[in-house]
């Protein structure tokens, strides 16, 4: 990746790093924000319409992806990546601000997500 996005204010990216075992993704932001994002927490966080829905009340909560794992990454233009998984998911488009969001609040996110589940009968 070279050069930020018309408007990009956030923090840039400096390197996405699909782990070995295609189970998570590794994140490093040029302002010393970094984590690992779990393949199953990106697939149940997409930010697809699918999954998000068209307002806060649309959200669906996405269970059994505990062993869904990362078939591609694609860069898009300068501002996002899409991400392709084994279960045929890949219309989300992570923007950086939203990656950067993802591993700040990662434990807020799963703590969230698990709550969903646990409230809907759902398994992971």
């Amino acid at each position: 990746m070279t050069g930020r996005g018309a408007g990009d204010d956030g923090a840039w990216p400096e390197e996405l790093r699909l782990l070995s075992a295609r189970d998570g993704l590794a994140v490093t932001f040029d302002d010393g924000v970094s984590g690992v994002l779990s393949a199953e927490f990106l697939r149940v966080w997409s930010p697809s319409a699918e999954v998000r829905g068209h307002g806060a009340a649309d959200r669906k909560t996405v269970g059994g992806k505990r062993d869904v794992r990362i078939a591609a990454l694609e860069p898009i233009g300068n501002y996002a990546v899409r991400i392709v998984f084994d279960d045929g998911h890949d219309t989300g488009l992570y923007g950086w601000r939203l990656l950067r969001r993802m591993v700040v609040e990662q434990d807020a996110m799963w703590a969230e997500y698990l709550a969903e589940l646990a409230h809907k009968g759902m398994g992971r």
